[in-house]
């Protein structure tokens, strides 16, 4: 099984990468953080430590399923700046691979121009960096090999948008009842 990579950079929002990894853990995918720093210890935006699984240089695009971003500043803007990473992006861009991003994350994908044409949500003010897309301020979209997120408080959401893209509707029902979220 291929992997999902959640890129991590100093000031990520903590909440936007962990729900997500844990969520997709328990539902069976694989799934790696990746430091894109030059430590494997990365430091959120709320001064939470996290030891990535595995250092940018240790990963191989070919090795992945889907790009997962999480938001946060200067978290997003850290990730954009990222060289080996934007070929990346633009690797799976090109391939029609899903990429996932979320808060001001999806900044990212709207500087490649990626989101010309779909549908995308991110964190308030930032839909100015979202050039082409169709804004809609929901709490997470999924449009073709697209899945972006508006924020903290939809981590949760974009987590069981990802679920069901790999997994289906009634493996997020599953976790839902395991996880105690009324269904």
């Amino acid at each position: 099984m291929k992997t999902i990579f959640v890129f991590l950079a100093t000031g990520f929002e903590e909440i936007e990468a962990l729900t997500p990894v844990d969520v997709l853990r328990r539902a069976g995918l694989n799934v790696q953080t990746v430091s894109v720093m030059d430590e494997q210890t990365v430091t959120g935006a709320h001064g939470v430590p996290v030891v990535a699984d595995k250092m940018f240089a240790e990963i191989a695009s070919e090795d992945a399923e889907m790009i997962l971003l999480p938001g946060g500043l200067p978290g997003a803007t850290n990730l954009d700046e990222h060289i080996g990473l934007e070929e990346m992006i633009l690797q799976f861009a090109s391939a029609g691979k899903p990429l996932a991003a979320i808060c001001a994350a999806p900044l990212v994908l709207g500087n490649r121009n990626l989101l010309e044409g779909k549908k995308a949500t991110c964190y308030p003010g930032f839909e100015t960096y979202l050039k082409g897309a169709e804004y809609t301020a929901n709490l997470v979209e999924v449009d073709g090999n697209i899945i972006t997120g508006k924020g903290p408080g939809a981590a949760m959401e974009f987590a069981f948008a990802i679920v069901e893209k790999y997994c289906g509707a009634a493996k997020v029902q599953e976790l839902k009842q395991g996880m105690m979220i009324e269904v």
